[in-house]
């Protein structure tokens, strides 16, 4: 009987290992995407992403106006000013995301991606007919080439995710595995989005140095085809490319040629636009889009004026102040300025009051906080845990408003009053400390930035009238990044974008280890328990409740911390094209956000 007994016991011993072996390989098997939060919504046999147009001719060509200009085509480093668009379109990456979900990637480079149900490794398997520009192979030495130079001598953006990984290995003749060294359930993904480089390019070359000598060899749909540095840039679709035949490829780079021509004012973009020197212009003025855009080419029809909503947060958009410096160290300092910051009377003034104003980071998506309402339930769980909380944070916060009239009496009130809190008082007409010293501050600007100048002289008449007499410098798009790369700076126009899937790119804007790192995005010099610890509880987050909680009270700390004075947007984009310039019917969740102009655009007769 106990033989009996012992044996039944055993079989169903066998039995549940069987069934929990076989369950935990069934959810390892690679799969052809993978999501953030549950499942992508597109099947393994998807023949096209649902926002393209799969059937768009092929031919041609695209030509953007900028502003500035350039010194470098490695746009993989942090020395060097290159045209930001060379990150997304000389190298491909393992997996390629769908902006028409949250956080979603498919198989680009790669066919296959596997992990635990944990996440803590992921193995990517590449296509075997994946090819670089000049045809020669991706091989998975290619991938770990790059992933160990990009996060070891590549732009600081790429070395958090890559100290998180406790080793790299080949465990295939087209599979590399990732093990991780801490719990951060994104990395799979954001590994899956670096680029892929060609080791054999850089045997012999100094992959950190700046300049226009050597063009990186990645495997995307386009090359750089002529250029002259600071003033032109042509890129010419690959006939060769690898990937026309992949499914998430499919009705993407349809255009034979992209150019892109530098100027140093943004009226003379406008006006080279008008003169049909660009063929697309995107137009982030309002007042400007309803009264400005009535030109011939316009009327007659050469010329379409499209408007496209889109679904993304606001992310910030502002003056961001440096708390590194002396003058903002004092959040009752920043809250004067916001308070100054005569938000309702610019926005009229300048855009016919048709922008909304930015009420927080993660504002206009289901991410945000409530303007001035109090912390309930798991957000204000998550926020009592620290000690650092800037005032508003869990009670509430608000931005202040104006009656919209340009002496703004009540804010200047209220920002005097703060600067009397913090020990400055106007003596013989001039802001000063208790020993006599001025309050003095830089406001650093792009030139050619004609509304953000619009803007600050609006915003320095009413500090004026406060005794207050900033300095403002405008420099060249090279002395700009150069200035900001390094913090130097005590104010600055800033601008985030930020997505409905946030993630380690936070620590990169924000956190404590990035704000004595030249070169990262943590502008404001932050560091804060509160903000490091919620983005550790958004990363790790085991379910979407406990997600969105987490963005919300981070998106609480940073805006009551007050290191932005926030403007305004939009919940549409404004393009003008020439009218055999053509996008899909279905707009994607992120709108023009990214891949949209010109990856998915065509050119019809």
């Amino acid at each position: 009987m106990r033989s009996d007994i012992f044996n039944n016991l055993r079989a169903l011993a066998g039995a549940v290992s069987l069934s929990i072996l076989t369950a935990q390989f069934a959810y390892a098997e690679p799969q052809h995407g993978i999501a953030m939060y549950g499942d992508p919504a597109l099947p393994p046999d998807f023949v096209s992403l649902p926002h393209v147009n799969p059937d768009a001719p092929k031919g041609g060509k695209i030509i953007f106006a900028e502003a500035g200009g350039f010194d470098s085509l490695h746009p993989f480093i942090r020395k060097g000013s290159a045209p930001w668009q060379l990150r997304f379109m000389l190298a491909e990456s393992l997996m390629g995301r769908s902006y028409d979900e949250p956080f979603t990637l498919y198989g680009l480079l790669a066919e296959s991606v596997d992990t635990d149900p944990d996440r803590t490794w992921v193995e990517y398997t590449l296509r075997p007919e994946a090819r670089f520009s000049d045809g020669s192979p991706v091989t998975v030495e290619d991938v770990m080439w790059s992933y160990e130079t990009l996060g070891t001598l590549g732009h600081p953006r790429y070395h958090g995710a890559w100290s998180k990984v406790a080793s790299m290995e080949k465990t295939g003749e087209r599979s590399v595995k990732f093990t991780f060294n801490t719990e951060d359930r994104e990395l799979p993904l954001i590994l899956g989005m670096r680029p892929v480089l060609q080791k054999a390019q850089w045997e012999g070359k100094d992959f950190e140095a700046s300049g226009i000598d050597v063009i990186p060899i990645g495997s995307a749909p386009y090359v750089i085809a002529d250029f002259e540095a600071g003033r032109h840039l042509t890129l010419k679709r690959n006939p060769d490319y690898w990937g026309k035949d992949v499914p998430f490829m499919r009705g993407q780079a349809n255009l034979d040629e992209i150019r892109f021509d530098y100027y140093g004012d943004g009226d003379v973009i406008f006006e080279a636009f008008k003169a049909g020197e660009a063929t697309t212009h995107r137009e982030t003025n309002a007042q400007k889009w309803a009264t400005q855009f009535t030109f011939p080419a316009v009327t007659s029809g050469d010329i379409v004026l499209s408007d496209i909503p889109h679904q993304r947060p606001t992310g910030i958009m502002g003056y961001v102040m440096n708390t590194r410096r002396p003058a903002f160290q004092d959040i009752r300092v920043r809250d004067a300025m916001i308070h100054a910051f005569n938000f309702e009377f610019i926005n009229q003034t300048i855009n016919a009051g048709a922008k909304k104003r930015i009420q927080s980071y993660f504002h206009n998506s289901v991410l945000g906080m409530t303007p001035g309402a109090p912390a309930e339930g798991l957000v204000k769980d998550m926020l009592t845990a620290f000690d650092d909380l800037p005032k508003g944070a869990l009670e509430g916060y608000a931005l202040p408003v104006s009656d919209g009239s340009a002496r703004n009496r009540d804010g200047l009130r209220n920002a005097m009053a703060l600067m009397e809190d913090a020990g400055w008082t106007v003596q013989d007409g001039a802001m000063k400390d208790a020993n006599g010293s001025p309050f003095t501050f830089e406001i650093l600007l792009k030139t050619g930035a004609s509304e953000n100048r619009q803007e600050i002289d609006i915003f320095t008449a009413a500090l004026e009238r406060m005794g207050i007499a900033p300095t403002i410098t405008s420099v060249d798009s090279a002395q700009y990044k150069e200035r900001t790369n390094a913090f130097d700076f005590d104010m600055a126009y800033y601008w985030r974008g930020l997505s409905l899937s946030p993630g380690n790119e936070q620590k990169l804007y924000w956190g404590s280890e990035s704000a004595d790192e030249e070169g990262t995005r943590n502008w404001m010099g932050v560091k804060s328990a509160a903000i490091d610890g919620l983005i550790d509880r958004m990363l790790n987050a085991k379910g979407q409740d406990e997600f969105r909680a987490a963005t919300k009270a981070l998106d609480r700390v940073l805006t009551a911390g007050r290191y932005v004075i926030p403007l305004g947007f939009s919940e549409m984009s404004h393009i003008a094209h020439v009218k055999e310039l053509k996008y899909p019917a279905r707009i994607p969740m992120y709108g023009d956000y990214l891949g949209f102009q010109p990856e998915i655009w065509w050119y019809e007769e």
